[in-house]
């Protein structure tokens, strides 16, 4: 085999594709469809709560199209970080609706399951003997941390997927996984270059985000040749360029020669990016660099609930309120706290997000905001801000209390210059404060050493029959 075909259909699963793309990256008769499902993108919420963040709809949708394909051509379909996080509960949920789409489509094939949902007490015998090691700035977990963690997973490399495709899964649903491993798995397995496989499933993971004009809703071909591989975007209102595809090997990284994965290093710095046509570019000079004996590592990602929140969203166009709501916030925060002293400060979280100011950037001139405008007393104030209070708390009760006290203190507040007896804050909903729910925060975010890359993915492949 000369040259190994990938279809990436969207950059998650559920994100959703044309069906003109999909049909034409089906006529290049690809040898695998693969898609990742997941990312810790979204916050630490969805692995702590066990829920996916794509709608179940749309992941049905995508993966018909794929499922189908892949049986009639008959070739692997590979979905890395199932329901999002990858934990147990979100792979069981994507294999639901696997068998659901069998069942509806009369399809039989042989489902491969990897589970990458970590035991905590693996992950204590490892905090205990020393053998964790941290991730960049991210501080080492404590046993609490690790014990009070909703979820413990981790990601993946290649030679789970790899197992379950030698036990003969033509349709593979994995827990969490290294992002490239699901595009690179196959490839590998029929001997082509690891730097080259594993290069070409960073770019496929994020599809057209790589082309010009980016999208993560449209289908990315890429085909891996000996010494090179080729990316291109299967619409014609799409193209790759050298910078699109050279930038997007830089994203989601901390050094921009050097890419760490399980069992080794993509050394990037020889990387060749040239134009192979209009719209599709070709990459040569990848090396992958094997970490040393028994240095074989995996990532563990964990949450854990932090209490419940509830917020309010309204907006203000006073410029004398504007200019000084960072002090006016401050008041309010005072009040609350005198007003439920019995309460201890660590038993809540009190914030006002201001939006029009420092909303998300904290490192801004703040005179030269656009559509600021001179107040009454020659003072540089913003045309108007929105503001979100947010009330975290042990308890979803206490967590109204405050949002509710916070949010009628800041409508009242008396400074100086108001004229307005009405209220100083224009509210867009009522009711006007949500129950936003629990809470999480990442609590685990370290590496474990895992000799072998398998030990701690259990593969099962059964058949499915539609």
């Amino acid at each position: 085999m000369n040259e190994f075909r990938v279809l990436a259909p969207t950059a998650i699963l559920g994100y959703g594709f044309p069906e003109a793309s999909f049909i034409e990256g089906m006529k290049r008769k690809p040898h695998a469809i693969a898609v990742d499902a997941g990312s810790t993108d979204p916050g630490p919420y969805y692995l702590g709560a066990g829920k996916s963040f794509t709608d179940r709809a749309g992941v049905k949708r995508d993966m018909e199209y794929m499922i189908k394909a892949g049986i009639e051509h008959n070739i692997p379909v590979i979905i890395g970080s199932a329901g999002g996080s990858g934990a147990d509960s979100h792979l069981a949920w994507n294999v639901e609706i696997v068998q659901e789409i069998a069942r509806e489509q009369g399809l039989d094939f042989k489902l491969g399951v990897i589970n990458a949902q970590i035991d905590k007490q693996d992950v204590l015998k490892h905090h205990n003997d020393g053998s964790l090691k941290k991730m960049h700035s991210s501080p080492l977990p404590t046993k609490a941390q690790i014990t009070g963690s909703s979820n413990i997973v981790a990601q993946m490399g290649t030679e789970p997927f790899i197992k379950a495709l030698d036990m003969g899964a033509q349709v593979i649903v994995a827990g969490r996984a290294y992002d490239p491993a699901v595009f690179a798995c196959v490839a590998i397995r029929n001997g082509f270059d690891t730097g080259l496989a594993m290069h070409m499933g960073k770019i496929l993971e994020c599809a057209t985000i790589a082309a010009v004009p980016g999208s993560g809703s449209d289908c990315m071909l890429g085909t891996l040749g000996q010494d090179s591989f080729v990316v291109e975007p299967l619409s014609s209102a799409r193209k790759c360029t050298t910078l699109s595809v050279a930038a997007h090997t830089l994203y989601e990284k901390s050094d921009p020669t050097k890419l760490p994965g399980p069992g080794g290093t993509l050394d990037l710095s020889q990387c060749v990016f040239e134009q192979a046509s209009e719209n599709s570019v070709r990459v040569s000079n990848t090396k992958f660099i094997p970490d040393p004996d028994n240095g074989y590592h995996i990532k563990l990602e964990g949450a854990t609930l932090k209490g419940y929140r509830t917020v309010s969203i309204a907006s203000a166009a006073d410029p004398i309120f504007t200019h000084n709501i960072e002090d006016i916030a401050a008041a309010v925060k005072e009040r609350v706290k005198s007003n439920f002293a019995d309460l201890n400060n660590a038993d809540y979280f009190l914030d006002f997000k201001i939006y029009g100011k420092n909303g998300v950037s904290l490192f801004h001139d703040q005179n030269t905001n656009a559509g600021q405008q001179k107040n009454s007393q020659g003072l540089q104030a913003p045309a108007e801000i929105a503001i979100v209070i947010e009330a975290v708390a042990s308890s979803q009760e206490t967590a109204n209390t405050i949002c509710s006290f916070a949010r009628s203190s800041l409508l009242h507040f008396g400074y100086d210059g108001r004229k307005s007896t009405a209220g100083n804050l224009a509210f867009p909903f009522s009711p006007s404060d949500f129950e936003a729910g629990e809470v999480y925060e990442f609590s685990v975010y370290c590496l474990m050493p895992s000799p072998d890359p398998c030990q701690y993915f259990p593969v099962t492949v059964a058949q499915v029959n539609g």
